[in-house]
This record gives C-alpha cells, structure tokens and sequence, in this order.
C-alpha cells in the first residue's frame, strides 16, 4: 500500500462518517492553510494551549503562528521551553496537562473511524487520553488506511523509519515505539470532551 497517497473523496467521507458514529467531530478541509484557519476559529482567545512535537503542525503553519504570539491564547508549550529550572519545568509540565486545548496529529486513521498514535516518551498521550478537554488533530489524508490494522501496520513500516531519520538528522538519537494508543471512540456522555479531526486533503507530515 501506498503511505503517501492522499485518501480519495469517498475514502474520506467514509471516515468522516465513521469518526462521528465514534463521538469525534470531523471536518474535511482542503489544505493546510484552510486547517489554520479552522483552529484559529475553534480556539477562543484566553484559552491556555498545548501542543506536541508534529511534522504536521510545522508544515500547515500552526507552530509559526503559535510563536508568533498574536493568537491570544495562554501557549504553555512556549511557557514550559523558556523555563530553565528543571524542578519549575517539570511542574509547568504536569500543569500543561490540564491545558484547555491540545493540538497534534495521529499517525494513522482507519476507514472505521480509529486512531493510532505512538509516542517515545508518551508525554502528549495523557492530554489525548483524558486531560485536555478539547482535542484537534491536524491528519493528512495520506494517514487514511482501511483497517485499523493496516494502520498499525503504516506506523512500523512506514512512519518509524521515517521519524528515526528525522530524529537522528535534528538530535543523532533514535527513536523507540515504547507507547501506542488505540483510540477508538470518545465516551462524550461520560467525558464531556470534544476532539476535532480535521481531514486535510493535503499531504502533510508522515
């Protein structure tokens, strides 16, 4: 299977309908630029933001926008990378994980509506997981596959390779798979959450 291809339209309206039979709020956008847009629309002003480590989010522009600080929102991420006391970090970050807003990606969407996300530390996956009450990932529609399986399959063979290189260009240490998270549905009933899925028909990150 072909990693790189962007999903076609039927591809990608099944799983917009599927993510919202699984208590996500898809929207199909046209490219990056439209997708900054969205969550400039989403994120209301005053709002304390988080975000993680994402090929996606540097090349539709989100984190050029974030350090530009025009946006009004409370950027923990910048917060956290200018304190330089570990004691004081570690506590900005365990903070952070309240934030209001989380913004990342996935590495992988099934058809059925299903999310793989994996992690070397996992320090963005409580965020995903419950914390952050509203989510937003930014996925490419490259990352659609059939199957959830098959989207397991996309993360080994086809972005670890590919983040190991990126890894050891910026950093010269590899990366691991030491966490992956299933993400299968939200229980809005119960969590209250809101995670957005904005489907780019733009190839962007892995």
């Amino acid at each position: 299977m072909d990693y790189n291809t962007l999903a076609s339209a039927e591809a990608v309206a099944k799983t917009a309908e599927a993510l919202k039979a699984h208590g996500f709020t898809p929207t199909i956008v046209a490219d990056g630029k439209e997708a900054l847009e969205t969550i400039k629309k989403l994120v209301p002003q005053g709002a304390s933001v988080m975000n993680g480590s994402s090929r996606t989010l540097e090349e539709m522009g989100f984190v050029d926008y974030l350090k530009a600080g025009q946006h009004g929102w409370n950027n923990l991420h910048e917060a956290i990378l200018a304190e330089t006391d570990p004691a004081k970090q570690k506590e900005l970050r365990r903070k952070a994980l309240l934030s209001d807003y989380y913004l990342g990606s996935v590495h992988a969407l099934s058809e059925t509506g299903e999310m793989v996300i994996a992690s070397n530390t996992g320090s963005q996956l409580p965020h995903i997981v419950y914390s952050s009450p509203n989510v937003v990932f930014v996925v490419g529609t490259q990352k659609i596959v059939p199957t959830l399986e098959e989207g397991q399959k996309r993360l080994r063979e086809h972005v670890l390779p590919l983040e190991d290189a990126n890894m050891m260009n910026k950093y010269k240490v590899h990366t691991q798979l030491n966490k992956e998270f299933l993400f299968h549905a939200e229980n809005v009933a119960f969590t209250g959450r809101t995670v957005h899925v904005l489907l780019v028909n733009e190839k962007l990150g892995f």
